[in-house]
């Protein structure tokens, strides 16, 4: 399975994104700063938002999620157990696993925007999808929940997913590292080498590449192990 972008555009104004590229199976990650356009390529991705010219093309994509950075956008239930079962999810397990137990009867809008963040990403994980595209997933999240989140993904075993962020200290361990940079969606490649092509890495991978001690990949793991050798 894959997803194709042959040249395509989006335009508002004199605003312009154009992206072009083939996102395979494994995690993709897709940088880029604040207004270049990331949320945007995330709509296109999923089909949600026309590209003015050019083309999305999907192959053997039977089933797909877009999750927005805002966790509000995707509640339905009128409580947290609702909410899980909404996915088709056993509520005790989901929110056994984030630690929500006893808000189950409570109204997801009465919960803080980080236990909203963390029972959305809770149910969306727990699903298998062929494109999955998360748009800031880290956002609301403390330190231990990234982690949790990072792990999760790296065990991802199948499908295409990608993931838009501005994180800059924790990641999961990715395959392909994109960036959007001036208008245009950029592919740096794949770790190690694609981290010395990387416009938008991370101060912390700058500087251990700088000296000359490139990560194997960009999870905390691979960032310790660069800056340990000697």
């Amino acid at each position: 399975m894959k997803l194709v972008l042959n040249c395509a555009e989006v335009t508002r104004g004199d605003w312009r994104l154009s992206a072009q590229g083939i996102f395979a199976e494994g995690i993709h990650l897709v940088s880029g700063d604040v207004g270049s356009g990331k949320s945007t390529l995330a709509l296109m991705m999923a089909g949600l938002l026309p590209a003015a010219s050019g083309s999305v093309i999907r192959e053997q994509v039977s089933l797909q999620m877009i999750s927005f950075q805002f966790p509000e956008y995707h509640i339905t239930g009128t409580t947290v157990n609702e909410e899980c079962a909404s996915w088709g999810l056993d509520p005790a397990t989901i929110l056994s696993s984030i630690g929500l137990v006893e808000k189950g009867n409570c109204d997801p809008f009465r919960l803080s925007r980080g236990e909203l963040k963390r029972l959305h990403l809770a149910c969306v994980l727990a699903n298998q999808y062929d494109l999955l595209i998360l748009d800031e997933p880290f956002s609301s999240l403390d330190v231990c929940e990234k982690q949790r989140i990072c792990s999760c993904l790296s065990g991802r075993s199948r499908g295409i997913t990608v993931m838009f962020t501005h994180e800059q200290t924790i990641f999961p361990r990715v395959k392909h590292i994109w960036e959007i940079h001036e208008g245009r969606l950029r592919y740096c490649g794949s770790p190690p080498d694609g981290l010395l092509n990387w416009h938008h890495a991370p101060l912390l991978i700058k500087n251990l590449i700088a000296a000359g001690k490139t990560p194997k990949n960009i999870t905390t793991d691979d960032l310790m192990e660069a800056a340990c050798v000697t």
